[in-house]
Protein backbone atom coordinates (compact mmCIF):
# COMPACT_ATOMS: atom_id res chain seq x y z
CA UNK A 1 0.00 0.00 0.00
CA UNK A 2 1.21 3.47 -0.92
CA UNK A 3 0.77 6.17 1.69
CA UNK A 4 -0.89 9.47 0.71
CA UNK A 5 -0.10 12.97 1.90
CA UNK A 6 -1.62 16.42 1.61
CA UNK A 7 0.34 18.40 -0.96
CA UNK A 8 -1.74 21.59 -0.87
CA UNK A 9 -4.69 23.20 0.90
CA UNK A 10 -7.17 25.94 0.03
CA UNK A 11 -10.36 27.57 1.25
CA UNK A 12 -13.14 29.81 -0.04
CA UNK A 13 -15.41 31.93 2.13
CA UNK A 14 -18.21 34.28 1.06
CA UNK A 15 -17.47 37.95 1.65
CA UNK A 16 -20.77 38.65 3.43
CA UNK A 17 -20.49 38.42 7.21
CA UNK A 18 -23.55 37.79 9.39
CA UNK A 19 -22.81 38.68 13.01
CA UNK A 20 -24.64 37.72 16.18
CA UNK A 21 -25.80 41.32 16.40
CA UNK A 22 -27.36 40.95 12.95
CA UNK A 23 -29.19 37.84 14.18
CA UNK A 24 -30.52 39.78 17.18
CA UNK A 25 -32.62 41.72 14.67
CA UNK A 26 -33.92 38.54 13.04
CA UNK A 27 -34.75 36.15 15.91
CA UNK A 28 -35.16 36.19 19.68
CA UNK A 29 -31.51 35.78 20.63
CA UNK A 30 -28.50 37.76 21.76
CA UNK A 31 -24.79 37.91 21.11
CA UNK A 32 -24.09 36.92 24.72
CA UNK A 33 -26.45 33.89 24.53
CA UNK A 34 -24.87 32.60 21.30
CA UNK A 35 -21.27 33.12 22.41
CA UNK A 36 -21.82 31.51 25.81
CA UNK A 37 -23.47 28.40 24.36
CA UNK A 38 -21.52 27.94 21.13
CA UNK A 39 -18.45 30.19 20.94
CA UNK A 40 -19.69 31.61 17.62
CA UNK A 41 -19.56 35.36 16.96
CA UNK A 42 -20.15 35.49 13.21
CA UNK A 43 -20.57 33.37 10.11
CA UNK A 44 -20.42 33.78 6.32
CA UNK A 45 -23.38 33.72 3.92
CA UNK A 46 -23.17 33.15 0.17
CA UNK A 47 -25.38 35.39 -1.92
CA UNK A 48 -27.29 34.33 -5.02
CA UNK A 49 -26.68 33.47 -7.81
CA UNK A 50 -23.50 31.69 -6.65
CA UNK A 51 -23.82 27.99 -5.84
CA UNK A 52 -21.99 25.24 -3.97
CA UNK A 53 -19.79 24.37 -6.94
CA UNK A 54 -18.56 27.97 -7.18
CA UNK A 55 -17.15 27.96 -3.65
CA UNK A 56 -15.84 24.42 -4.14
CA UNK A 57 -14.04 25.39 -7.32
CA UNK A 58 -12.41 28.42 -5.70
CA UNK A 59 -11.11 26.31 -2.82
CA UNK A 60 -9.98 23.59 -5.22
CA UNK A 61 -8.03 26.03 -7.39
CA UNK A 62 -6.24 27.40 -4.33
CA UNK A 63 -5.36 23.90 -3.15
CA UNK A 64 -3.96 23.01 -6.57
CA UNK A 65 -1.92 26.22 -6.65
CA UNK A 66 -0.55 25.54 -3.17
CA UNK A 67 0.42 22.04 -4.28
CA UNK A 68 2.06 23.33 -7.45
CA UNK A 69 -0.26 21.14 -9.50
CA UNK A 70 -2.03 21.97 -12.75
CA UNK A 71 -5.78 21.41 -12.18
CA UNK A 72 -5.86 19.70 -15.57
CA UNK A 73 -3.83 16.84 -14.07
CA UNK A 74 -6.30 16.09 -11.24
CA UNK A 75 -7.63 12.61 -11.91
CA UNK A 76 -10.24 12.33 -9.15
CA UNK A 77 -12.49 14.87 -7.43
CA UNK A 78 -14.42 13.99 -4.28
CA UNK A 79 -16.89 16.53 -2.90
CA UNK A 80 -18.32 16.09 0.58
CA UNK A 81 -21.55 18.06 0.87
CA UNK A 82 -25.18 17.94 1.98
CA UNK A 83 -25.99 21.09 -0.01
CA UNK A 84 -25.26 20.14 -3.65
CA UNK A 85 -25.94 22.33 -6.66
CA UNK A 86 -28.83 19.99 -7.52
CA UNK A 87 -29.91 16.42 -6.64
CA UNK A 88 -27.92 15.16 -9.63
CA UNK A 89 -25.53 15.21 -11.33
CA UNK A 90 -22.88 15.37 -8.64
CA UNK A 91 -21.56 18.77 -7.65
CA UNK A 92 -18.10 17.29 -8.28
CA UNK A 93 -18.86 17.12 -12.00
CA UNK A 94 -19.61 20.85 -12.04
CA UNK A 95 -16.35 21.43 -10.18
CA UNK A 96 -14.50 19.24 -12.68
CA UNK A 97 -15.73 21.44 -15.53
CA UNK A 98 -15.13 24.78 -13.79
CA UNK A 99 -11.72 23.69 -12.54
CA UNK A 100 -10.59 22.49 -15.96
CA UNK A 101 -9.74 19.06 -14.56
CA UNK A 102 -9.10 16.18 -16.92
CA UNK A 103 -12.28 14.94 -18.63
CA UNK A 104 -12.68 11.25 -17.99
CA UNK A 105 -11.28 11.42 -14.48
CA UNK A 106 -13.50 10.41 -11.59
CA UNK A 107 -15.80 12.98 -9.98
CA UNK A 108 -18.43 12.21 -7.36
CA UNK A 109 -20.11 13.49 -4.20
CA UNK A 110 -20.46 11.79 -0.85
CA UNK A 111 -22.84 12.63 1.97
CA UNK A 112 -21.66 12.25 5.54
CA UNK A 113 -22.69 15.69 6.78
CA UNK A 114 -20.06 17.23 9.08
CA UNK A 115 -17.88 14.13 8.70
CA UNK A 116 -17.95 14.47 4.91
CA UNK A 117 -14.37 15.68 4.55
CA UNK A 118 -13.01 12.87 6.72
CA UNK A 119 -14.98 10.32 4.71
CA UNK A 120 -13.66 11.85 1.49
CA UNK A 121 -10.08 11.79 2.76
CA UNK A 122 -10.46 8.13 3.76
CA UNK A 123 -11.73 7.23 0.28
CA UNK A 124 -8.99 9.25 -1.42
CA UNK A 125 -6.32 7.64 0.76
CA UNK A 126 -7.61 4.22 -0.28
CA UNK A 127 -7.59 5.15 -3.97
CA UNK A 128 -4.00 6.35 -3.78
CA UNK A 129 -2.96 3.40 -1.66
CA UNK A 130 -4.16 1.05 -4.38
CA UNK A 131 -2.46 3.07 -7.10
CA UNK A 132 -5.81 3.86 -8.71
CA UNK A 133 -5.28 7.65 -8.80
CA UNK A 134 -2.25 9.91 -8.40
CA UNK A 135 -3.79 13.30 -7.68
CA UNK A 136 -7.05 13.41 -5.75
CA UNK A 137 -8.81 16.65 -4.89
CA UNK A 138 -10.97 16.33 -1.76
CA UNK A 139 -13.37 19.19 -1.09
CA UNK A 140 -15.70 19.86 1.82
CA UNK A 141 -18.27 22.51 0.94
CA UNK A 142 -21.62 23.69 2.28
CA UNK A 143 -24.13 26.46 1.63
CA UNK A 144 -26.04 25.84 4.84
CA UNK A 145 -27.66 29.27 4.79
CA UNK A 146 -30.09 27.88 2.21
CA UNK A 147 -31.26 24.92 4.28
CA UNK A 148 -31.72 26.56 7.69
CA UNK A 149 -34.89 28.16 9.01
CA UNK A 150 -33.95 31.74 9.74
CA UNK A 151 -36.80 32.00 12.24
CA UNK A 152 -35.52 29.07 14.34
CA UNK A 153 -33.04 30.45 16.85
CA UNK A 154 -32.03 26.93 17.87
CA UNK A 155 -30.41 26.23 14.50
CA UNK A 156 -29.93 29.40 12.46
CA UNK A 157 -27.33 30.80 14.85
CA UNK A 158 -25.09 27.76 14.39
CA UNK A 159 -24.38 27.44 10.70
CA UNK A 160 -22.34 29.20 8.03
CA UNK A 161 -21.21 28.79 4.43
CA UNK A 162 -17.75 27.90 3.17
CA UNK A 163 -15.48 25.48 1.35
CA UNK A 164 -12.12 23.89 1.99
CA UNK A 165 -9.99 21.60 -0.16
CA UNK A 166 -6.86 19.48 -0.13
CA UNK A 167 -4.86 17.74 -2.84
CA UNK A 168 -3.71 14.25 -1.90
CA UNK A 169 -0.77 12.66 -3.71
CA UNK A 170 1.37 9.53 -3.17
CA UNK A 171 4.09 9.81 -0.55
CA UNK A 172 7.26 7.73 -0.80
CA UNK A 173 8.96 8.95 2.37
CA UNK A 174 8.58 6.38 5.14
CA UNK A 175 6.34 7.44 8.00
CA UNK A 176 5.06 10.62 6.37
CA UNK A 177 1.52 11.37 5.25
CA UNK A 178 -1.83 9.87 6.24
CA UNK A 179 -1.14 7.19 8.86
CA UNK A 180 -4.71 5.94 9.20
CA UNK A 181 -8.36 6.93 8.82
CA UNK A 182 -11.26 5.71 10.93
CA UNK A 183 -14.87 6.33 9.82
CA UNK A 184 -18.09 5.21 11.49
CA UNK A 185 -21.87 5.69 11.47
CA UNK A 186 -24.89 4.78 13.61
CA UNK A 187 -28.20 4.91 11.74
CA UNK A 188 -30.16 4.57 14.98
CA UNK A 189 -29.81 8.34 15.34
CA UNK A 190 -30.77 9.47 11.84
CA UNK A 191 -33.53 11.71 13.21
CA UNK A 192 -31.22 13.55 15.62
CA UNK A 193 -29.92 15.81 12.86
CA UNK A 194 -31.65 15.82 9.50
CA UNK A 195 -33.89 17.51 6.95
CA UNK A 196 -37.18 15.61 7.35
CA UNK A 197 -38.79 16.29 3.98
CA UNK A 198 -37.71 16.67 0.38
CA UNK A 199 -36.49 13.15 -0.38
CA UNK A 200 -38.23 10.00 -1.54
CA UNK A 201 -39.16 9.06 2.03
CA UNK A 202 -41.22 12.21 2.51
CA UNK A 203 -41.68 14.19 -0.73
CA UNK A 204 -42.36 17.88 -0.24
CA UNK A 205 -45.95 19.04 -0.25
CA UNK A 206 -47.39 22.54 0.28
CA UNK A 207 -48.31 21.55 3.85
CA UNK A 208 -44.80 20.34 4.61
CA UNK A 209 -43.29 23.52 3.15
CA UNK A 210 -45.64 25.56 5.32
CA UNK A 211 -44.44 23.52 8.30
CA UNK A 212 -40.83 24.23 7.29
CA UNK A 213 -39.90 20.56 7.05
CA UNK A 214 -37.45 21.32 4.22
CA UNK A 215 -35.04 22.87 6.75
CA UNK A 216 -32.50 21.43 9.18
CA UNK A 217 -33.97 19.95 12.36
CA UNK A 218 -31.74 19.05 15.27
CA UNK A 219 -31.99 17.47 18.70
CA UNK A 220 -29.20 19.55 20.16
CA UNK A 221 -28.74 17.63 23.40
CA UNK A 222 -28.59 14.28 21.65
CA UNK A 223 -26.09 15.48 19.06
CA UNK A 224 -23.94 17.15 21.70
CA UNK A 225 -23.75 13.98 23.78
CA UNK A 226 -22.76 11.77 20.86
CA UNK A 227 -20.38 14.34 19.40
CA UNK A 228 -18.23 14.51 22.52
CA UNK A 229 -18.30 10.77 23.11
CA UNK A 230 -17.76 9.60 19.52
CA UNK A 231 -15.22 12.21 18.42
CA UNK A 232 -13.16 11.44 21.53
CA UNK A 233 -13.38 7.65 21.14
CA UNK A 234 -12.50 7.80 17.44
CA UNK A 235 -9.56 10.08 18.19
CA UNK A 236 -8.22 7.76 20.88
CA UNK A 237 -8.66 4.73 18.63
CA UNK A 238 -6.78 6.48 15.82
CA UNK A 239 -3.88 7.31 18.11
CA UNK A 240 -3.78 3.78 19.52
CA UNK A 241 -3.79 2.28 16.01
CA UNK A 242 -0.56 4.14 15.32
CA UNK A 243 1.13 3.56 18.67
CA UNK A 244 0.75 7.22 19.60
CA UNK A 245 -0.25 9.03 22.77
CA UNK A 246 -1.95 12.35 23.37
CA UNK A 247 1.40 13.94 24.14
CA UNK A 248 2.63 13.08 20.63
CA UNK A 249 -0.02 15.23 18.93
CA UNK A 250 1.11 18.64 17.73
CA UNK A 251 -2.25 19.89 16.46
CA UNK A 252 -5.88 18.79 16.59
CA UNK A 253 -8.30 19.86 13.89
CA UNK A 254 -11.70 19.12 15.37
CA UNK A 255 -15.01 19.89 13.73
CA UNK A 256 -15.91 23.50 14.54
CA UNK A 257 -19.52 22.97 15.61
CA UNK A 258 -19.66 24.12 19.20
CA UNK A 259 -16.93 25.29 21.55
CA UNK A 260 -18.38 23.18 24.37
CA UNK A 261 -18.08 20.06 22.23
CA UNK A 262 -14.44 20.84 21.47
CA UNK A 263 -13.74 21.41 25.16
CA UNK A 264 -15.36 18.07 25.98
CA UNK A 265 -13.27 16.26 23.36
CA UNK A 266 -10.12 17.94 24.64
CA UNK A 267 -10.82 16.74 28.17
CA UNK A 268 -11.62 13.15 27.16
CA UNK A 269 -8.68 12.75 24.79
CA UNK A 270 -6.25 14.42 27.18
CA UNK A 271 -4.93 17.00 24.73
CA UNK A 272 -4.82 20.61 25.98
CA UNK A 273 -7.16 23.04 24.29
CA UNK A 274 -4.21 25.19 23.17
CA UNK A 275 -3.27 22.42 20.75
CA UNK A 276 -6.69 22.62 19.08
CA UNK A 277 -6.65 25.06 16.16
CA UNK A 278 -9.85 27.09 16.42
CA UNK A 279 -11.80 29.39 14.11
CA UNK A 280 -15.37 28.69 15.24
CA UNK A 281 -15.94 32.27 16.35
CA UNK A 282 -15.46 33.52 12.77
CA UNK A 283 -17.31 30.94 10.70
CA UNK A 284 -19.61 28.86 12.90
CA UNK A 285 -20.46 25.33 11.82
CA UNK A 286 -19.66 24.90 8.13
CA UNK A 287 -20.30 21.14 8.27
CA UNK A 288 -18.10 19.20 5.81
CA UNK A 289 -16.11 22.37 5.04
CA UNK A 290 -15.07 22.85 8.66
CA UNK A 291 -11.97 20.65 8.80
CA UNK A 292 -10.32 21.71 5.51
CA UNK A 293 -10.99 25.38 6.29
CA UNK A 294 -9.36 25.18 9.72
CA UNK A 295 -6.46 23.17 8.26
CA UNK A 296 -5.85 25.74 5.52
CA UNK A 297 -5.81 28.59 8.04
CA UNK A 298 -3.26 26.72 10.14
CA UNK A 299 -1.07 26.13 7.08
CA UNK A 300 -1.36 29.78 6.06
CA UNK A 301 -0.28 30.88 9.54
CA UNK A 302 2.73 28.57 9.49
CA UNK A 303 1.53 26.48 12.42
CA UNK A 304 2.50 23.12 10.92
CA UNK A 305 6.06 21.84 10.68
CA UNK A 306 7.45 18.76 8.96
CA UNK A 307 7.07 15.76 11.21
CA UNK A 308 4.16 17.13 13.25
CA UNK A 309 1.53 14.59 14.26
CA UNK A 310 -1.88 15.94 13.27
CA UNK A 311 -5.23 14.58 14.49
CA UNK A 312 -8.58 15.17 12.76
CA UNK A 313 -12.01 14.43 14.22
CA UNK A 314 -15.63 15.23 13.32
CA UNK A 315 -19.24 14.13 13.80
CA UNK A 316 -22.38 15.00 11.88
CA UNK A 317 -25.80 13.82 10.79
CA UNK A 318 -26.21 10.12 10.20
CA UNK A 319 -24.88 10.00 12.79
CA UNK A 320 -21.55 9.79 10.99
CA UNK A 321 -18.18 10.44 12.57
CA UNK A 322 -14.52 9.68 12.27
CA UNK A 323 -10.91 10.52 12.95
CA UNK A 324 -7.64 10.51 11.06
CA UNK A 325 -3.96 10.80 11.96
CA UNK A 326 -1.19 12.03 9.72
CA UNK A 327 2.45 12.97 10.00
CA UNK A 328 2.89 16.34 8.31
Amino acid sequence: MIRSRIAGTGRALPPRVLTNHDLEKMVDTSDAWIVERTGIKERRVLDQPLATSDLATEAGLKACKAAGIDPATIDCIIVGTVTPDMPFPATATFVQKKLGARPGGAAFDLSAACAGFLYGMAVADGFIGRGMFQRVLVIGVEILSRIVDWTDRGTCVLFGDGAGAVVLVPEKEEGRGVLSTHIHADGNYTDALCIPAGGTRTPLTPDLVAAKQQFVKMNGREVFKHAVRNMASASLAALEANGLKAADVSWVFAHQANMRIIEGVSERVGIPLERFFLNIEKYGNTSSASLPIVLDEAVEQGKLRAGDIVLFSALGGGLAWGAAVMRW
